[in-house]
């Protein structure tokens, strides 16, 4: 007996809206409005909020001066992704949180992760790219993984001079860009539009189906190029520990994204009724795209409270909105079947000191799918060979990526810091100097 998933759901027309952009952009005449509302401020709390330390009020004040070329340039001058970050980072808990217009009457913001979007959309429809190459420096770069640390780290060695060669076991560039995120907030396959602009500085190739650890090794990669980043992400997930984890119906939610993201809408299947567990982004991304792939029910359960979410205020609403329910305070205790089916998970409850009297200390919640979202955990065995520390789970690096293994460098979300896209960003692109710097002057590093 199987669980009931099953694709087509819905029909092509309402997928295709459901998984349309969520948050369309600002017309030119919106933008002109929201940038004009920005104060300017010298020393603005909002550039240092953003993990990119991107000049804001320099490139609002462009687009309020209808300068659309010089607010992308400085955009994309310090956030080479400005476009997919516009859309996916967390502004409400960032670079708008600090906004000073949430200190005074209004409580509102300067939308500016919008007029972002605004000026990289408008960069990336034109025919010519904001930066030119350096003369070809001769040294080559392997960067180990495609996601936005590989790419903004490929892109700033380009401009550089240097030849870059990007491996990734995907077939396609993006990492979580591509594989990760829901398809409505990048819709129109706009990661690989990013990539095809930032491609176009050129001195950047591209290797899919290579895994570090299979088919290829550190030490080959070694001796083939003059430095190596590694921007291998989080490989592995945690698991419930609970009897049947294995059972159909039962799976990983970053699975379940990609599968989403890699195949037709139409082929795509969703349970009926879907069970989420987990807190963060991804959580809600997998909770929301299953309810609009057609699941009649879907809840998304957290063993703690929303204080320790960490998922934001503003995804929480999203996937209310979207007809999830929340329900908190609960942890699975074991997953239920009848004749050797799914048939939902059985809960208890965290916090019994908040519950009315009488409150049973357990329930159980009927499902055909049940999706896991209680994190990723980084997988050392591709260096588990080499002489790289790992610490708390963690590649250990310098403030410049360094790592302990000479000209190898690391980023993103293998190593320790927030696991955001504008992070990964920083770290690809902080990596790049520092791997410049080492190959220019040989000499001055000392491992």
């Amino acid at each position: 007996m199987c669980p009931d998933i099953a694709c087509g759901r819905l029909s092509d027309d309402m997928l295709s809206r459901n998984f349309a952009d969520a948050h369309p952009g600002l017309t030119a005449e919106q933008a002109g409005l929201e940038a004009d509302r920005c104060f300017y401020c010298f020393d603005a709390p909002c550039i240092e909020a953003c993990p990119t330390d991107i000049d804001i009020p320099r490139f609002i004040k462009a687009i309020a001066s209808k300068n659309i070329a010089g607010a992308a340039k400085t955009i994309l001058q310090s956030n080479i992704l400005g476009g997919s970050c516009a859309r996916v980072c967390p502004t409400e808990i960032l670079c708008e949180q600090k906004c000073v217009h949430t200190a005074i009457e209004t409580h509102k913001p300067v939308r500016i992760g919008a007029l972002q979007r605004f000026a990289t959309d408008w960069q990336m429809a034109q025919a010519t790219h904001p930066f030119t190459r350096a003369t070809p420096s001769g040294r080559r770069v392997a960067i180990i993984g495609a996601g936005p640390a590989g790419l903004a780290c490929a892109h700033r060695l380009a401009r550089h001079g240097h030849d870059v060669t990007i491996l990734d076991r995907h077939a396609k560039m993006g990492g979580l860009n591509e594989y990760g995120v829901a398809a409505y907030k990048l819709a129109d396959d706009f990661a690989q539009k990013e990539i095809d602009f930032l491609l176009s500085i050129g001195g950047i190739g591209f290797q899919g189906g290579a895994i570090l650890g299979e088919t290829l090794s550190l030490a080959t990669l070694r001796q083939d190029f003059d430095a190596v980043f590694l921007a291998i992400g989080l490989g592995g997930v945690r698991a419930l520990g609970l009897e049947h984890e294995c059972i159909d119906g039962v799976q990983d939610a970053v699975a379940f994204i990609e599968a989403l993201r890699s195949h037709p809408l139409s082929t795509s299947a969703v349970g009926r009724r879907v069970v989420v567990i987990g807190g963060g982004n991804t959580a809600i991304d997998a909770a929301v795209q299953a309810k609009r792939l057609g699941a009649e029910e879907v809840t998304l359960v957290y063993r703690r409270g929303e204080a320790t979410m960490s998922a934001t205020s503003v995804e929480r609403e999203w996937a209310q909105t979207n007809g999830v329910t929340l329900r908190l305070w609960a942890a699975p205790l074991r997953l239920e079947t009848e004749n050797g089916a799914l048939s939902g998970v059985r809960f208890r409850r965290t916090d019994p000191e908040i519950l009315p009297a009488n409150t049973p200390a357990e329930f159980t919640l009927e499902a055909d799918m049940v999706l896991k979202a209680i994190g990723q955990i980084f997988v050392p065995d591709p260096i588990a060979q080499d002489q790289i520390l790992i610490e708390n789970g963690r590649i250990v690096v310098d403030a410049q990526g360094r790592t302990t293994l000479h000209n190898v460098y690391a980023g993103g979300d293998c190593t320790a810091g927030d696991d955001l896209t504008v992070a990964a960003v920083r770290d690809g692109r902080e990596a790049a100097e520092a791997i410049h710097a080492d190959l220019s002057n040989p000499g001055e590093r000392v491992n």
